[in-house]
């Protein structure tokens, strides 16, 4: 039983979906390093910008936060999400357009492969022509040798 366990999961952990998807989400989380930076570098800082909030650590280098406010001692840090929404609306559009690229280029592939079926006949068609033409020589010549 486990034998049997274990060989399906080969199958299908070797399959082409399962592989892509396997590329994608390592893609997807190095792409999300850049946006990362890309967010906290520029977005954020523009962020503080326009909301005035700069915060400092222990050592007292600034932290670019983006804003937040206090109540009772509670701190909510409305920068921090607005940069985590950004992060989100930018790897989501790249993906869509990624998505869009690979779906453009298999519409093209498959499109390709009809055209090539369409140029040829199945190979059954092929073969039975091929029997059909040797009977119809070999017919000619029996009445040719009576």
């Amino acid at each position: 039983m486990f034998k049997k366990l274990l060989q399906e999961f080969k199958e299908f952990a070797l399959k082409g979906n399962v592989m892509d998807m396997a590329v994608g989400v390592i893609v997807g989380a190095a792409f999300q390093n850049i946006v990362t930076a890309l967010t906290n570098s520029f977005i954020n800082p523009l962020i503080a910008v326009i909301t005035g909030g700069v915060k400092y650590d222990e050592e007292g280098n600034p932290m670019i936060v983006g804003g937040s406010f206090t109540v009772n001692g509670v701190t909510f840090d409305y920068g921090s999400f607005i940069s985590a929404i950004i992060n989100f609306l930018i790897i989501a559009f790249i993906l869509f357009l990624l998505l869009k690229a690979v779906n453009a280029a298999m519409a093209i592939g498959k499109k390709k492969e009809e055209e090539e079926k369409a140029a040829d006949p199945p190979k059954e068609e092929v073969l039975l022509t091929e029997i059909r033409d040797l009977l119809k020589a070999q017919a000619g010549t029996e009445k040719s040798e009576k």
